[in-house]
């Protein structure tokens, strides 16, 4: 890892040496990772990226005469030590690191920066963890840990990876505006006041969507863009206001070309030979049957049984109304040999569905061809073959969520299953693929009685579906498909795309469905839609999300993990105080008044 280009203050870093380097003379710099004084014998763990690597000083303080530098000598203290590479005594030797059988044995060390040990928040190495709000408000102290700098290296190498399968596709990188014009993505903007023009403003983008078509119509024909992208939405764990994402679009491609492009860039990103890469179709309504998600774990089992009409005829009253008003009911059946709930687990389900909308979760338990508990009762004989049929033979216990509402019992049943499989560890450790399509084109708001776009304004309607898509009634499009489709591995949505609006006609009728008055339509997408008109290519893209692909390869479970400076769930920056008010006179500058909430 020594650089070929000259000028830097060391010869090499630290954890790249080894016995075979005996003799040489070199100078390291880094970081005291350890400092110990045995009796007159002084010894220095030193650490850079690399690793360490014992630094010994009976050379030095021979020629020096005197141990004076050694009162400064502290944790996180930087140094410069110059010496020759020797080998540890026998009885000092480390087998487990790459530097263990050798030290530096220092001739001259310099302190280039102290480190006060009394105000030190934390030590970076140090097998006590520091809390995650101390860890972000002193970052760049975490940052020292391998787990962070092998997690930077990864994002490196992953983005290096992506950029060559593309180049090597014949896609060009364009670099898109930060500020730019407001466009619908599905979230509120990050606005920036302009200066210039009083009264208006800028929106950082959600994504590069309008910009990127443009360039299709432009005649870029293969695009990416590793593209930072903002959204002003509530967190989670796998979620920051700002996030980047691989931005691809083409022209003049059919869907089958942008999935095997997706397959491909998934092969080289993951470093997986693409034969032996597990992608898989499935249909989003396929998704919710069988796992009430559209991003299923698909690396287990505890396929989701819609028992609807079974109940529509019970006893069992709450199931009777929910079928009698085209509800759903579903059920999981976990069979003995995957694992046992005790009772406490059984009536803990009611916490694990509440975030959902659910009240709890029905139960009851087979053993051969007898059923007990919860609503057994309520089980006839003619029921109990149902299940029986969907058992396999095995005993164990049915699981169920109803709702009236149908998303909501998707949602509680999909919150059982990752419940039940973090519970008994069925995740294997391998990635699997899903590509996902035939998405709905729109949602439908009850209260306003409005279509909304499932993805985006610019997706384009089903090719069977685009007769009823000009001529239909809103209410009459609440099912249509679109020609859209979504990348998930291992429980996480990838990569979101769709083949893309070009004919204008369709575009304009796009923009009158979800509301928009002709006017409205120019102001906010004039441009784009004046664009539309001068010769289109049929073309269409995705969108991959670099951070979750990170959060994958690093097998963490937090972004936080994965971004060099995250932001809190809160959105904001504990290192940085930011958000944070502007100086004196920032704001007239910008026109502009603060409202103060209640």
């Amino acid at each position: 890892m020594t650089s070929r280009i000259k000028g830097l203050m060391r010869t090499c870093e630290c954890g790249v040496l080894d016995a075979s380097d005996l003799g040489k003379e070199v100078t390291l710099c880094g970081w005291i990772n350890k400092y110990r004084n045995l009796g007159g014998l002084h010894f220095v763990d030193l650490r850079d990226k690399t690793g360490l690597i014992q630094l010994s000083f009976e050379e030095f303080l021979k020629n020096s005469g005197s141990s004076e530098i050694f009162k400064d000598f502290s944790h996180e203290a930087v140094i410069k030590a110059t010496g020759v590479i020797g080998m540890r005594p026998e009885s000092a030797k480390n087998k487990e690191m790459k530097t263990g059988e050798i030290e530096l044995v220092v001739k001259e060390v310099k302190i280039l920066s102290p480190c006060d040990r009394h105000e030190l928040p934390f030590i970076p190495t140090s097998q006590k963890e520091a809390t995650e709000d101390l860890r972000l408000k002193y970052r760049y102290l975490d940052l020292r840990t391998n787990k962070l700098q092998n997690i930077l290296k990864l994002r490196s190498d992953v983005s290096s990876r992506a950029r060559k399968a593309l180049l090597n596709e014949n896609f060009i990188e364009v670099e898109t505006p930060i500020l730019y014009k407001s466009t619908p993505e599905g979230a509120r903007d990050y606005l920036v006041p302009s200066r210039v023009h009083p009264g208006q403003v800028y929106a950082l983008p959600q994504s590069p969507q309008t910009l990127k078509q443009l360039l299709m119509i432009g005649g870029t024909d293969r695009y990416f863009q590793i593209a930072k992208c903002f959204r002003d939405e509530d967190l989670r764990i796998d979620r920051q206001p700002e996030f980047t994402q691989i931005d691809i679009e083409v022209s003049f491609c059919e869907l089958e070309y942008i999935k095997n492009l997706s397959r491909m860039l998934m092969a080289s990103v993951f470093d997986i030979e693409e034969d032996k890469l597990n992608f898989q179709t499935i249909s989003y309504k396929d998704c919710l049957d069988l796992y009430g998600s559209d991003k299923p774990d698909t690396r287990f089992g505890l396929i989701h049984q819609n028992f609807t009409e079974l109940f529509l005829n019970s006893d069992f009253s709450v199931f009777k109304s929910i079928a009698e008003k085209n509800g759903l009911i579903k059920g999981i059946f976990l069979s003995s040999d995957v694992g046992e709930l005790s009772r406490k687990d059984i009536d803990g389900l009611a916490n694990v569905v509440k975030p959902y909308g659910g009240k709890g979760v029905a139960f009851f338990k087979v053993i051969g061809d007898e059923v007990s508990g919860g609503i057994s009762k309520f089980i006839t004989e003619e029921m109990r073959v149902a299940f029986a049929k969907k058992q396999e033979g095995k005993s164990g216990i049915w699981l169920f969520s109803a709702d009236s509402e149908k998303s909501k019992a998707h949602a509680c049943m999909d919150a059982v299953r990752k419940f039940l499989g973090n519970k008994f560890e069925l995740h294997s450790d391998s990635y699997n693929f899903l590509w996902v399509d035939n998405f709905p084109l729109f949602e439908w708001d009850e209260e306003t009685s409005q279509l909304i776009p499932m993805h985006h304004p610019f997706t384009m309607p089903s090719k069977d579906n685009l007769e009823a898509f000009l001529t239909g009634k809103p209410e009459e499009l609440k099912e249509m498909t679109a020609e859209c489709y979504d990348v998930v591995c291992n429980g996480y949505e990838l990569a979101s795309g769709s083949l893309r609006i070009f004919d204008p006609r369709i575009q304009e009728r796009m923009f009158e469905l979800l509301g928009l008055t002709p006017d409205e339509a120019k102001e906010k997408f004039g441009f784009f839609i004046e664009a539309l008109k001068y010769g289109t290519p049929p073309h269409g893209g995705i969108a991959f999300g670099l951070d979750r692909i990170i959060m994958l390869l690093a097998k963490s479970d937090n972004i936080k993990d994965v971004v060099a400076f995250p932001k809190t769930t809160s959105a904001s920056d504990l290192m940085s105080n930011c958000p944070s008010q502007p100086v004196d006179g920032q704001f007239e500058e910008l026109g502009i008044s603060i409202i103060k909430k209640d």
